[in-house]
Formats: structure tokens, C-alpha cells, sequence
């Protein structure tokens, strides 16, 4: 029998809460085409991990919780290394704020340098176990660089939908890869229609947040290395940036996984960190759950939605969890930018900057406790999309070959 026989008890539908069984894998629910959720025998899987078996693991990708993801024992996997990213205590930037224990979880330490690689290789091992050849999906750049990347070893064609106004270093990432790239003179939304048109017309296998479940199987995983490397400790608030609300949904996941097996005792807020201008979800959230479109303009593209694919999931992750959601003005994206790099070390994106930003309005408002243990995720690498900000850096000092002239400005500018 296939692990996933074991430990898969069906799907169950966010929306309308029905529930099928554990059979071929849907897209979406048959009732109501509403997002699903992978449903698991917790018992069973406590029964295969354990944290002394981790602890003697030495596969430090998140197919160390194998046990814990939806795939078959034995199959093939992605061959490049996805997750156990860095988690660093952030003294210098949380004793600005007042806080003793910020952790900074860098996924823009992944393959293609973006949290979407956690998505992706999940599912490219269930394309992979069921025979699929060519795998499509919808995104601003992330998610396509990162199926794009993780195929690319394996031979597997990508046909991928991206705005025509997505970053150039996502697009230039895309066609390295060798995928078969369509830039759409559009939204992500009307990229993501687009997608799921050819799905159903071509039977493509479709990578897409949220319509695809195993995607949040895999995003899930970033939880649970936030807990081993806090010695299986939950944090008490995890501030995370949401567009399409795929992630949060993953990271709650990934949280009550570990609860329900009895590796961590308490379950953290989840703070959903959104743009002004990409804020459904936050609106949703403080006009009783009813999602409306919003314009999806600001400088980080990677959370540009106009509508969640994935909203009803991150609102209830959002409910549950008792957490919050906090919007920031683009211009204090940038500052965040800036913040993080300067503070840490870590150089984020537009979007990975946000829970930075999120954290300081936080703070200002009182609604975070000065000896929470907090987690901001910065979900993928300031490289990708630097014309966002570059000129709010600066340019560089430029001088003649000449040190008397390098002495000069120097001298008047630095010492």
C-alpha cells in the first residue's frame, strides 16, 4: 500500500466543508468548486516521526517530514535541495522595537530564492508519481521561477502564465529555465484564468496556488522548521505576507499538523501582512468574511492579487489562530527593505520585506508583547525584483583612478 493510502483520509472542502474520499486527487470540491484540504490519520503518522528520528536525520530538505507530506515512499523527488532555510535571531533589529526575541526566517535561501519552491517541489514529486509531462500554472514571477527551476533537471515541460509587467529578473529567470513563457498584457488575475482555461482544455497537470492542494503541502513545511530550529518551540506570533493567502493557509497547516502529533503544546497568531493595495483578505477579514476585488497595485508584485485564490483558507488560518491581518503603504515596504538588509543581513524582496513593516505598525499599536518569541518570514531574495526600489539606495561614490582623489572624498566624507 502507498504511504499515501496509509495517511490520507480524503479531502475536505474549505468552502462548503464536504468531504470525499482519499482517491484520485481533485482540484477542486465536487459540490461547490470550492479550494480543498488534504485530511490526515494523525495517529498513523505519529507512529512514523518522532523528534528523536529527526534528530538523527541528515536530509536536511523538507523531505525530512516525509511522514508529515502526501507523497509516495520511494518516488522521485525534485533533485535540487528545497528548505531547512535559516532561522536568525534578530537582536540588533527587535531591541529597536523594544522586543528580545525576533527571528528572521530567510526562504529566499531556496533554489530559485523564493518560499514558492516549498509548493513547487511538493508538487512535482505528485506530478512525478502520476506520470504527468507537462505542468502549467499562473504567477507574478515566483511560483513560475520556482516550478521552472525544479523541473528544469528532470525534463519536465513548463508552460507558465506571467504578467507582461512582471519583474524582468522573474521573467529572465523563466526563460533560463527553458520554459514555454506567455506574458499576458494583464493582471496576475487575468494570467491565472488564462492558466486554468488551458488546464481544462490541454488536461495539463496545473501548478496553481490554492486550486492545487498539494501546494499548500508544501508551503506548510516552513512551519515546521520554524519549530525544530526553536527546539520544538511554537513561537507565540509569525508575521507573514499574503497575496493570494496561500501561504498562511500552509503555514496554519503546517502548525496544527505538529499539534495534532503532539510535537509542539501551543499554536502561535498568524499575522497577515498584505500591501494597501492588495489588501483583500485584511478586508475580508473586518467586514465579517465577504471577499470583494481590490486594485492589487504596489510595488510587490508577489502579493499583487486583486482576489485570493486562496483567501477563505487564510481567513479561517487567520480566525483560528486568533492572529490579525495589518496592511503597509509602499513606501513603507521600501523603508523595510532597507531595514532588513541594514539590521540583518538579509536582502528581501518587496514582498519578504513586508512582515517588517507589519511588525513596526504592531509594536506602535501594542497589539505584539515585548518577550513574544515572533517570527517575521521573508519569503524570497531582494535580487529578484531590485527596480522596485533601487532608487532609494543611492548611488555609489565615483572617482578617478587616483588615490589623492579617493583621500579627498574620504577624508570630507568619512573619517
Amino acid at each position: 500500500m502507498t504511504k499515501p493510502e496509509k495517511i490520507i483520509l480524503g479531502y475536505r472542502c474549505i468552502a462548503c466543508g464536504g468531504t470525499s474520499g482519499a482517491g484520485e486527487m481533485r482540484y477542486q470540491c465536487m459540490h461547490c468548486g470550492g479550494n480543498l484540504e488534504i485530511l490526515y490519520d494523525y495517529e498513523k503518522i505519529a507512529g512514523e516521526i518522532s523528534k528523536a528520528k529527526l534528530a538523527r536525520n541528515r536530509d536536511y530538505s523538507i523531505f525530512r517530514y516525509a511522514p508529515l507530506l502526501p507523497i509516495r515512499e520511494g518516488g522521485t523527488r525534485p533533485a535540487l535541495l528545497v528548505g531547512f532555510t535559516p532561522l536568525s535571531r534578530a537582536r540588533t533589529l527587535g531591541g529597536k522595537y523594544g522586543l528580545t526575541r525576533v527571528y528572521v526566517k530567510d526562504d529566499g535561501r531556496n533554489p530559485s530564492a523564493s518560499a514558492k519552491d516549498r509548493a513547487s517541489a511538493v508538487v512535482l514529486a505528485h506530478a512525478l508519481e502520476t506520470g504527468q509531462k507537462l505542468i502549467t500554472c499562473a504567477s507574478t514571477g515566483n511560483a513560475a521561477s520556482s516550478i521552472a527551476c525544479l523541473t528544469a533537471p528532470l525534463g519536465i515541460k513548463t508552460v507558465l502564465f506571467v504578467p507582461a509587467s512582471a519583474p524582468r529578473a522573474k521573467i529572465a529567470q523563466l526563460l533560463v529555465f527553458g520554459a514555454e513563457v506567455i506574458a499576458v498584457e494583464g493582471s496576475y488575475d487575468q494570467a491565472y484564468e488564462l492558466s486554468r482555461l488551458a488546464t481544462e482544455e490541454y488536461g495539463w497537470y496545473s501548478r496553481n496556488t490554492g486550486f492545487n492542494p498539494y501546494t499548500r503541502e508544501g508551503k506548510k513545511t516552513v512551519s515546521y522548521e520554524i519549530c525544530e530550529q526553536l527546539g520544538w518551540e511554537s513561537p507565540q506570533a509569525v508575521f507573514v505576507p499574503v497575496g493570494d493567502g496561500n501561504m498562511l493557509s500552509g503555514v496554519w497547516k503546517g502548525f496544527r499538523d505538529l499539534y495534532e502529533i503532539g510535537f509542539i503544546r501551543s499554536l502561535p497568531r498568524l499575522l497577515a501582512c498584505q500591501a494597501c493595495g492588495s489588501n483583500a483578505v485584511k478586508r475580508a477579514l473586518e467586514s465579517g468574511g465577504r471577499f470583494t476585488p481590490v486594485s492589487g497595485k504596489t510595488i510587490a508584485d508577489s502579493i499583487s492579487v486583486q482576489m485570493p485564490r486562496d483567501g477563505l483558507a487564510a481567513l479561517k488560518a487567520i480566525q483560528e489562530s486568533k492572529g490579525g491581518a495589518i496592511c503597509v503603504e509602499d513606501a513603507e515596504i521600501i523603508e523595510a527593505i532597507l531595514e532588513l538588509a541594514r539590521e540583518t543581513g538579509v536582502f528581501a524582496e518587496p514582498a519578504g520585506a513586508v512582515p517588517l513593516a507589519a511588525l513596526k505598525k504592531a509594536v506602535a499599536e501594542g497589539t505584539v508583547g515585548a518577550d513574544e518569541c515572533i517570527v517575521l518570514l521573508v519569503s524570497g531574495n531582494g535580487l529578484k525584483d531590485i527596480d522596485a526600489f533601487v532608487n532609494s539606495v543611492g548611488v555609489p561614490l565615483t572617482v578617478p583612478p587616483d588615490f589623492n582623489e579617493v583621500k579627498r572624498i574620504l577624508e570630507k566624507r568619512l573619517i
